[in-house]
């Protein structure tokens, strides 16, 4: 397949579509933006797609908790078809709110019938929306987007990021099974001033600096930093002072979706 078709998902409140888009645009898919409503009247449309991508932003005003309404019209209506499109071999992306979708519909790790959710994504440490630059460091894994990265410098934009376990035993288990794929990786030094002081560089009090998670065939990925924003070096906040690659540190995530297919 030359070209897959990527459907990027949008509910009311999701503000980060079409910079997705075009990420993947500028990757070589052909991209097509649907709300969920009328996903919701014709489920069938996910078969005319390869790549499902949840995109950021804040998905009904983030009502009763992140991305939980979206969440639960995916768990309560359109689960089947999400699993017949992961059973396909299929791809799917949950970047930011669509990472709190995924997490909490289900749809990126099963639900224990007795205990619920294993995992979930809850109010930053710091009380606080975070909005600022990380330095990611990717694990091996066999996570399909991040093929090939080793480490990634993107932006995070939200206040229900943590990422914490129901226990220490489901922890374990997740990265013995590789499953923990993205980790903020942790400053030993920054500038303050005239000296220099430790900075951790986790922006939400993670579990074990989790950024990103997939599920165990490595096809389905959510991460809270945002790739679509860094995929030219002119988005690195400091390319003028000549920092910065090209492509930028996200472009690889969407080739790799894009060359999957190939």
């Amino acid at each position: 397949m030359a070209q897959p078709n990527v459907l990027i998902l949008r509910a009311p409140g999701t503000n980060c579509d079409r910079e997705t888009a075009y990420a993947f645009e500028a990757a070589g898919a052909g991209v097509e933006v649907l709300h969920i409503n009328s996903v919701l009247e014709n489920p069938a449309q996910f078969g005319n797609f390869q790549i499902l991508c949840i995109p950021g932003g804040f998905s009904y005003g983030d009502d009763v908790a992140a991305g939980r309404i979206l969440a639960n019209q995916i768990q309560h209506h359109l689960y089947a078809e999400l699993t017949r499109f992961k059973e396909d071999g299929k791809l799917i992306l949950g970047i930011c709110n669509g990472f709190q979708v995924l997490i909490k519909s289900g749809v990126l790790l099963d639900n224990d019938p007795e205990y619920g959710p294993p995992a979930t994504l809850t109010w930053n440490d710091s009380g606080q929306f975070e909005d600022r630059w990380v330095q990611l460091g990717v694990e091996p894994s066999d996570c399909v987007f991040l093929r090939g990265i080793d480490s990634m410098y993107l932006p995070v934009a939200h206040a229900e990021g943590k990422f914490v376990t129901r226990d220490d035993r489901v922890l374990s288990r997740l990265d013995g099974g590789r499953q923990l794929v993205l980790r903020y990786r942790l400053q030993t030094e920054a500038i303050v001033g005239e000296g220099k002081v430790p900075y951790p560089d986790n922006p939400n009090g993670s579990m074990a600096n989790v950024a990103g998670l997939s599920d165990k065939t490595g096809r389905v990925l959510g991460l809270m930093p945002h790739p679509e924003r860094h995929i030219d070096r002119t988005h690195h906040p400091r390319w003028t002072r000549g920092e910065g690659r090209q492509p930028g540190d996200g472009m690889p995530m969407f080739l790799n979706a894009v060359n999957y297919f190939a």
